[in-house]
């Protein structure tokens, strides 16, 4: 008697996953400030997953929050005056990074760790500085490559849909206390080199014992209108 023939498993379905992000830290030992951001990745159809190039784009969607007045004079240089903002608020891009997920069945949950610069010329920082309380609104914006078995068991990938993005509303003060901790009561100021030599050697000229009291006396003839003292003059006007 021959013995039926059995009929080959299906292939698993390409998978389909949800992501949520479900907590914010700082991350405590890095050698730049950084937050770390907790995500869970649902398998909600198709088969096992064997593992994810996983990309997150996060950007600050800084029209879905309330902005007291003086929040609001600190944001005019982003966004212009508070009456214009019904067109002028923009969602800000913050980072983008990519992580290797390694495989699992039903759930699991990654970290996405966001490096924190202190440059404050840069738009997300200012807006960051200047929302001291409440929360920040943010997007997560996933794409990637995902790879599954195949019918016959071998490798196949598929991209993540553009259609996957989760949101965290991030207390404010979690970046403040990040930053806080890498630069206590001290930003950052970029000057291009000429400025800098210039802002140097009217420090040294005047032999003053650092940049703070450098600046400080700067800043002490222009609110006086005092003029520096003779054959600093065009140092002066040039640094200011």
């Amino acid at each position: 008697m021959t013995a039926p023939e059995r009929t080959p498993a299906a292939a698993p379905d390409l998978p389909d996953l949800d992501f949520a992000v479900t907590g914010a830290e700082q991350e405590r030992f890095a050698a730049v400030p950084a937050l770390r951001f907790g995500v869970e990745i649902t398998r909600t159809g198709g088969g096992p997953v064997r593992s994810v190039s996983l990309t997150t784009a996060l950007r600050i969607d800084v029209a879905r929050r309330r902005y007291d007045p003086a929040t609001q004079r600190a944001l005019a240089e982003l966004f212009g005056a508070a009456e214009r903002w019904g067109t002028t608020l923009h969602p800000l891009a913050w980072a983008q990074t990519t992580l290797q997920v390694p495989a699992f069945d039903r759930r699991t949950r990654v970290d996405v760790v966001v490096p924190c610069g202190y440059d404050t010329e840069i738009a997300v920082t200012k807006y960051l500085s200047a929302v001291r309380d409440g929360e920040v609104p943010l997007d997560f914006l996933f794409s990637g490559t995902v790879f599954y078995a195949g019918a016959d068991g071998g490798l196949r990938t598929a991209r993540v849909s553009w259609s996957k993005d989760a949101t965290y509303r991030m207390p404010a003060p979690l970046w403040h206390g990040l930053i806080g901790r890498y630069y206590p009561d001290s930003p950052w100021l970029r000057l291009p080199r000429e400025t800098w030599e210039r802002l140097d050697a009217y420090r040294v000229r005047h032999v003053l014992t650092d940049w703070d009291a450098t600046v400080r006396s700067l800043l002490d003839h222009a609110e006086t209108g005092e003029q520096p003292p003779a054959g600093d003059r065009d140092a002066h006007t040039t640094a200011s």
